[in-house]
């Protein structure tokens, strides 16, 4: 018992909520959020840059997929051996109907966004729930923090 609450008091969470907004600039403004927490969180920079990388995709596709308002969410967890961080952003749900193609996008620059946070990820996932969608990744660092 005393052990596994050592590893309780060990671990440190952190989390962060911040809005996206839909505006111009916005996957800049919520990845500098994300920057500024993930350094003020020490977390690990072996996973830093791919960790906003994912923030980013996931966030690009919620402003080009969804209705807004869409939200960020990160949590780090750390421990002894690194740490866990999850990126989450969730949406209000489709802005268009299933099969519908965007025929603005350029698909030599867009279509590249999932492909790229399943190569980076450790786990990732999606959950449709009553308000909308969420789209998750989680980057785990195994190195010291």
């Amino acid at each position: 018992m005393a052990a596994q609450l050592n590893t309780l008091l060990r671990a440190a969470a952190h989390e962060l909520v911040c809005p996206v907004p839909p505006a111009p600039g916005a996957v800049s403004a919520v990845r500098r959020c994300a920057a500024a927490a993930l350094a003020d969180w020490n977390v690990s920079e072996e996973i830093v840059e791919d960790a906003l990388l994912v923030v980013s995709e996931l966030v690009t596709n919620a402003i080009i997929h969804a209705r807004p308002p869409a939200e960020l969410r990160l949590s780090w967890t750390a421990d002894d051996g690194g740490g866990t961080l999850r990126v989450e952003v969730t949406d209000t749900g489709p802005a268009r109907p299933a099969g519908q193609p965007l025929g603005w996008l350029d698909p030599d620059e867009h279509g590249r966004g999932e492909a790229i946070v399943h190569a980076l990820a450790t786990r990732h996932g999606m959950r449709v729930h009553r308000g909308g969608v969420t789209r998750w990744a989680e980057l785990v660092a195994v190195g010291g923090v």
